[in-house]
């Protein structure tokens, strides 16, 4: 994805805090700082990554499991007998499902998740895990390892020895944005919130998606947790995303909007409603203590705005598929269905990225809409076909720029 390969170098030293980062590399998790402690009773799990990446952890039955899965890391720097606990038999690390980095720790006896998160240090973009599981009975144990994470394929697919981890040939990465979470719920209509509709709209969409076998997908959450703006951003970088689609159900102080409608990232809002939509955005950032302003130099605003040149484009075509898939499919539309507006989720300058606002939750139709999952799965469906037929038309583009 990096075709302006001068650009998107310094754009991607830039991208974090810590200018040693290379968000193009693998992370590492490095055998400093990780380490697996066992008090008899609780054990606890730390692993120390030169970035932060997504993750989620799961356990399974017959034998006894839990797994761990990021985003495709290099595990070769973990230290020799990291494995030594009386309640772990056995520790392995290699690759799992497509994309994904897998560890498991085969239990001796059976132990539940009790605690999991991962902490980004801003001055660096360095993130340390912690698991910490707890003993429960064998009972407990066997119901939790019945739900798994959806997008988990049964039964689960070993870990491979380590090495390079290349992506499945042919698959398009997707991230998907459930907007706010956490200290940030987003619209609220009816004892709904935005970020709860989104979250399931997501992680359905991303079945849809994985179910046609022609996508990869990451979730830049996967739980009511606030994820600042630019983590979103990085995250997917990471992930090194094909598309980036950032979901949203907003309400309307004043005025009324109904149907769905794709934004872009422009300077300059389509509508006095776009850009207040925009600056709420922004402002959830600040209420949690994330200051997005001075982001920017001189420099790198020149550099960023030569690697839109090349972005913009295929944002746009992007976006027009989306909407003329929801056309054909019949759902309905806002009256301007496509608009630009300065969202910072917009902000990659190496992925087309859209944000999609499937409805508004201060319409009562929008409102039934999201609550009914025929609609949800109908709109779904076409987000798929949009973005196949756009990276079908994307790979031709690219081959002719090629020539």
């Amino acid at each position: 994805m990096l075709r302006a390969a001068l650009v998107f170098l310094i754009l991607s030293v830039m991208a974090l805090p810590g200018a040693a980062q290379d968000l193009r590399a693998l992370a590492r998790v490095l055998a400093d700082g990780s380490r697996l402690a066992d008090d008899g009773g609780d054990v606890v799990l730390d692993l120390a990554l030169t970035q932060a990446v997504p993750y989620r952890v799961f356990v399974l039955d017959d034998p006894r499991r839990v797994v761990l899965d990021f985003r495709e890391v290099n595990w070769s720097e973990l230290a020799v007998g990291f494995d030594r606990s009386e309640a772990i038999e056995s520790v392995a690390t290699g690759r799992g499902d497509a994309g994904w980095s897998r560890m498991v720790l085969r239990l001796a006896r059976p132990m539940a998740v009790a605690e999991a998160g991962m902490r980004t240090d801003e001055t660096d973009g360095t993130a340390q895990v912690r698991l910490r599981l707890e003993p429960v009975d064998a009972d407990a144990f066997a119901a939790r390892a019945a739900h798994l994470p959806m997008g988990v394929r049964l039964p689960p697919v070993p870990v491979a020895p380590d090495g390079a981890v290349p992506r499945e040939g042919g698959l398009i990465m997707v991230a998907l944005d459930p907007g706010h979470g956490g200290v940030d719920p987003g619209a609220a209509r009816g004892g709904r919130t935005e970020a709860d509709l989104m979250l399931t709209f997501a992680i359905e969409l991303r079945e849809v998606l994985l179910r046609s076998g022609r996508f990869d997908v990451m979730l830049t959450r996967e739980g009511d947790w606030f994820v600042s703006l630019p983590e979103r951003i990085t995250l997917a970088r990471v992930a090194r995303a094909d598309a980036f689609v950032s979901l949203h159900a907003d309400a309307l102080a004043a005025g009324r909007a109904r149907g769905a409608t794709v934004y872009s990232l422009s300077d300059t809002a389509s509508d006095a409603a776009s850009e207040a939509l925009a600056e709420a955005h922004d402002r959830a950032d600040l209420l949690a203590g994330v200051d997005l302003a001075g982001n920017d130099d001189a420099v790198a605003d020149v550099l960023l705005d030569l690697a839109r040149l090349e972005t913009a484009p295929r944002t746009g075509a992007l976006a027009e598929q989306i909407v003329a898939a929801f056309d054909r499919a019949g759902i309905a539309l806002h009256p301007n269905p496509r608009m630009e507006a300065g969202f910072s989720v917009l902000k990659a300058a190496d992925i087309p990225s859209v944000l999609v606002e499937v409805g508004f939750l201060s319409d009562a139709r929008d409102r039934e809409n999201l609550l009914d999952p025929d609609w949800r799965a109908m709109m779904q469906a076409a987000i798929r076909d949009a973005l196949l037929a756009w990276a079908e038309a994307d790979q031709v583009r690219a081959a002719l720029v090629r020539q």
